[in-house]
């Protein structure tokens, strides 16, 4: 009897399946309102206290579980249903035809997913990411539940367009880094922020006096945390005027000019 198929077990799968299915239907539901929201007001992101990015990220993560879950069954479903079919090259062909068509149906839904379901706003995003290679970056090495962020200029290399990460290469890494050589990283998205484009300084986020942002620091190929005292604009040149945070000398803070292409937008919930 223990050759038998385990008819209990296989549609103990499909139903758990259906569920995966059903509960991947409503994340991209709550995902599609997300983007809705990003691209009707993308202001709102810079409100402090915000986290429609980190709910966003969230939603992701959560797909991307429910996918790989459903692969998981639906290969143990492979094989319970293999039991069914006779043994020998016949049985080994059907299992074959099975699981090439769980991956035309896999990749159809990845297209779908992909392509129709993401909005216009984040497939631009996506495009503007892949367009990145060769260019430096500004980017976040350290782990999203540390203590401190850290960012360094880095170069990117490639952007896997599947895995939405885009990996880089440190090319002055510090002298306390082990080996002390070149190093690479794998990173999200959100954590890499992209330099205004030195050659045309005209389509620039300019930061007004007082704005806070993310600035190379001169000297370094790090970036800390800085305050605007004075635009490129007013001083009629390519450089900010900048005070860093935690750069007291004589009780009070340097002013420091920093090129407007080295300087970006404050991620939220920056911790230094």
């Amino acid at each position: 009897m223990s050759s038998s198929p385990d008819i209990a077990g296989i549609l103990e799968n499909t139903k758990e399946l259906d569920r995966l299915r059903k509960e991947q239907e409503e994340v991209l539901v709550e995902i599609n309102k997300m983007h809705k929201k990003l691209q009707a007001t993308p202001e709102v992101v810079e409100k402090p206290g915000d986290t429609s990015l980190s709910k966003l990220k969230n939603l992701y993560i959560q797909a991307k579980e429910l996918s790989e879950s459903e692969v998981t069954v639906s290969n143990i479903l492979l094989t319970q249903l293999d039991s069914l079919l006779p043994s020998g090259p016949t049985g080994q062909q059907r299992r074959k035809l099975v699981a090439e068509g769980n991956d035309q149906k896999r990749k159809r839904m990845k297209v779908e997913s992909d392509v129709q379901r993401v909005s216009p706003s984040v497939r631009n995003q996506i495009e503007a990411y892949a367009s990145l290679r060769g260019e430096q970056v500004a980017a976040r090495v350290t782990a999203d539940d540390a203590e401190k962020d850290e960012w360094f200029v880095v170069k990117v290399i490639h952007f896997d367009r599947e895995t939405k990460e885009v990996e880089v290469l440190d090319e002055e890494p510090g002298d306390d880094e082990e080996g002390g050589g070149q190093r690479t990283y794998k990173l999200s998205m959100s954590c890499i922020l992209p330099f205004p484009k030195r050659n045309d300084p005209s389509t620039t986020q300019e930061f007004l006096p007082g704005k806070h942002v993310l600035a190379v620091y001169p000297g370094t190929t790090a970036l800390y945390k800085a305050t605007v005292i004075s635009t490129p604009r007013k001083r009629k040149s390519d450089e900010y005027l900048l005070e860093f945070d935690d750069d007291e000398e004589d009780g009070a803070l340097p002013q420091r000019t920093v090129p407007f292409h080295k300087v970006v937008a404050l991620p939220e919930g920056h911790r230094q």
